[in-house]
Order: structure tokens, then C-alpha cells, then sequence
């Protein structure tokens, strides 16, 4: 095709254009045309779906097993939608989009324990409600539920581009592939970072700028990061991390019933029951949470 001259830099525009092709951007797997917009027509019919008195559209009167119905169905038709982008094979596509479906349950099962940690854990929360509407970390946690389920079934691309639409949003940044037990909650949410491999128990709560990262990449012949290795901190059960708060290391263990406090930096492991906090004169570990009275201390 040529370009009709519609100026003088029509020809020059052109031959840019020809130059961009051999550069070649094409996708090396799969039809990425569209992806964006259908992740994210996905995420909103399958959190109607779950959520169809706070998310859905319809103002048909449905009784609630009906208007469920309604919202699945279109759901369903959405991920299958975007699913076929990654595999070739419509089938599989489908039968994919099944097993994510029927998992939408499980997920929402779970997600109501985070929306209770979310209730229950600010007090600036006037009902479960206001949390669904308005929280952004319950907006990042839901899609990061569906994310996550659709890593464990090994969708290519479709997880990542779920989490990343989450975080665009939100400011909140949860790989798909971090295991994260119930009652998960982030305070307020900005800036938080969960990387690939981490895994957060039950009773879990975080705040804003809190980073579990990976301390350094070990790197193949080629100098480029191995891939699939365990790089990321693991977070016991009842665990409470305050803001700015940075915890590093595959091999950094946080215990059950810890306290990390506010812009700590951390690359070693804390056994059950620790508490530790930066003073002016640097970081202090106690066992005794009584000691530390009134040095954790948040207003926000």
C-alpha cells in the first residue's frame, strides 16, 4: 500500500514506516492485538460476577441466583475472549475459561475474608461495603485472586497483564505468581511491591511503600537472571509490616506473630514472635513487645 500524498512528508512518513517494520515488534508468541482492552473487560464481567450488587451494571430485577447467572454468563464469554489470545487452540481456550470459572467460588470465598481483614483492621471503616467500593488494595487483591488462579493454571501473559492493569490503578504491585493466604489486607496500599515468589500466611496485614523484594538475581552464562528460582521473603502467619518497610531474600523467613516497623530494612529472618523497629540510632530486635510500647506508634 502506498500513502496518498497528503502533504509534503507523506512519502518520508512512509519510509519510516517501512523501517519500523523491518526492526520487527511483532509478538513472539501468540496475538497480543487487543489484550489490553479484553483483560480488562474480563476483570470487570468476572467481578460483577462475584460482586454483582457493588460492581454489576444491569438494573434488571433479578432475584440474586438469576442476576449471578446473567453476570457469569457474560463472564464466561469475556475470558474465553481473552484467553483465545494466548492459545491457539479455541478449545483449549474454553476449556481453560471452564476451570477458572468454576473456581470463581473458591476465589470469592476467600475474598470475603479479606474484605472482613479489611473491615475489621481500620477503623476508619464504616461498613464491608465502603471497603469493597472504596478501598484500592480490595480492588488489587480481587484481580490478583483471578490472577493467581489462572498462574496456577499456567495461562500464559493474561496474569501478568491482570496485575499490572491492578496496579496501574491502584499504585499497588502483586505479581500473580505470590502465594497469599486469607485475611490478607494493605492499609491505605501506595507503593506496595510483592514479588513472584513470595508467600504471605493467614492474618496478614500491610501498609503503604512496604517492598517484599528480592535482595539479588543470580544470573546465568549469558548474564541475564536465572529464571524460576526462589528470590522473594516468606511471611508467617499474624504478621503485621508497617509502612516503608523493605524486606529482602529467597531465604528471609518473617515468623508467625511479627512486627516489622516502619522503614526497616531487612535481609535476615525473624523467629515467631519478634518485633523489630528502626530507632535514631538504628534497628532494634526484642522479643518483648512490651519494652517497645510507644515507639510503634501510627496517626494516620
Amino acid at each position: 500500500m502506498t500513502i496518498q500524498s497528503k502533504g509534503a512528508g507523506a512519502g518520508h512518513l512512509e519510509s519510516l514506516a517501512v523501517r519500523m517494520t523491518e526492526i520487527d515488534t511483532r509478538p513472539n508468541d501468540g496475538h497480543m492485538l487487543g489484550m489490553k482492552e479484553k483483560v480488562d473487560e474480563a476483570i470487570d464481567y468476572l467481578l460483577r460476577a462475584m460482586f454483582p450488587y457493588h460492581f454489576g451494571k444491569s438494573r434488571a430485577r433479578f432475584v440474586e441466583t438469576e442476576k449471578r447467572t446473567y453476570e457469569l454468563m457474560r463472564a464466561y464469554d469475556a475470558i474465553v475472549q481473552t484467553l483465545e489470545l494466548v492459545f491457539k487452540d479455541p478449545l483449549e481456550a474454553s476449556e481453560k475459561a471452564d476451570e477458572l470459572i468454576n473456581s470463581l467460588p473458591d476465589i470469592l470465598e476467600i475474598l470475603k475474608t479479606d474484605i472482613q481483614a479489611g473491615y475489621e483492621g481500620d477503623p476508619a471503616a464504616k461498613s464491608t461495603d465502603e471497603v469493597i467500593i472504596t478501598y484500592p488494595a480490595f480492588y488489587a487483591i480481587a484481580i490478583y485472586r483471578i490472577a493467581h488462579r489462572l498462574y496456577e493454571m499456567d495461562v500464559p501473559m493474561i496474569p501478568r497483564v491482570m496485575t499490572e492493569q491492578a496496579h496501574q490503578v491502584t499504585g499497588i504491585d502483586i505479581h500473580p505468581g505470590a502465594t497469599i493466604g486469607s485475611y490478607f489486607f494493605i492499609d491505605h496500599g501506595t507503593g506496595v511491591v510483592i514479588g513472584e515468589t513470595t508467600t504471605i500466611g493467614d492474618h496478614v496485614k500491610l501498609y503503604q511503600h512496604v517492598t517484599l523484594g528480592a535482595k539479588s538475581f543470580a544470573l546465568a552464562e549469558d548474564g541475564t537472571p536465572v529464571k524460576g528460582i526462589k528470590r522473594h521473603p516468606d511471611i508467617g502467619d499474624n504478621v503485621v509490616i508497617y509502612a516503608g518497610a523493605t524486606i529482602l531474600g529467597g531465604d528471609t523467613r518473617i515468623g508467625n506473630d511479627c512486627v516489622v516497623g516502619g522503614n526497616v530494612w531487612l535481609t535476615h529472618s525473624l523467629n515467631d514472635g519478634e518485633t523489630i523497629v528502626t530507632k535514631p540510632c538504628g534497628q532494634e530486635l526484642s522479643t518483648d513487645r512490651g519494652s517497645l510500647e510507644g515507639i510503634i506508634e501510627w496517626y494516620i
